[in-house]
């Protein structure tokens, strides 16, 4: 009896050590969720002048390399399905230094277009929950273009959960565009603020 034992809990072990392996992707490639993505070639050191690479030395510098939450009111635009029908964009930054992936993210949120009246009652905290479900996700791990890193990740939500996107040369103006015209100069203010 003990025999049989041995043999069905060696069984057993085999077969959790081989379900392990298919779910890890060591198996068919059938059952993997999601296919590896492939490194982009490096053209060497991050220029000085690069965005992120800026906005990390001042995080680093001026706030101990921690931003806890930056909301920020973005961008409007016109929904493409409905030109009459405008939305804004509302932004929570977030960085830490000490984390290894998703070093800084940036939470896109889209809100209708928001009147006077309203920007004067409420603060972009606010709006950014009344957003409901972030629309956009960007996360960075280093300096340096946006995609070019093993630790670049985009994920975008048209409807239900967010999911990840590839990162096209459209994704990386578009994360430029936030990072240049709206991220640094609210941490550059805030920064100097605090000083």
């Amino acid at each position: 009896m003990r025999k049989k034992m041995r043999i069905h809990n060696a069984r057993i072990a085999l077969g959790a050590a081989l379900g392990a392996l298919l779910l890890l992707g060591f198996g068919a490639p059938a059952l993997r969720a999601v296919p590896p993505r492939k490194k982009k070639a490096k053209n060497g050191a991050v220029s000085p002048n690069d965005p992120t690479a800026r906005l990390f030395d001042l995080l680093n510098n001026s706030l101990g390399g921690k931003l806890s939450a930056l909301y920020i009111l973005a961008d409007v635009y016109t929904d493409p399905t409905n030109p009459a029908q405008q939305f804004q964009r509302v932004l929570r930054v977030t960085y830490d230094k000490d984390l290894y992936f998703g070093r800084f993210s940036i939470h896109a949120r889209s809100v209708a277009k928001m009147t006077a009246q309203q920007l004067a009652i409420y603060t972009p905290e606010q709006i950014f929950t009344f957003g409901g479900q972030d629309g956009e996700v960007f996360e960075r791990t280093n300096p340096g273009p946006f995609g070019s890193e093993t630790g670049d990740l985009f994920l975008r939500s048209a409807v239900g959960p967010l999911k990840t996107t590839d990162i096209t040369d459209q994704i990386t103006q578009e994360y430029n565009t936030l990072l240049t015209q709206y991220i640094l100069p609210a941490v550059q203010k805030q920064t100097a603020q605090k000083q």
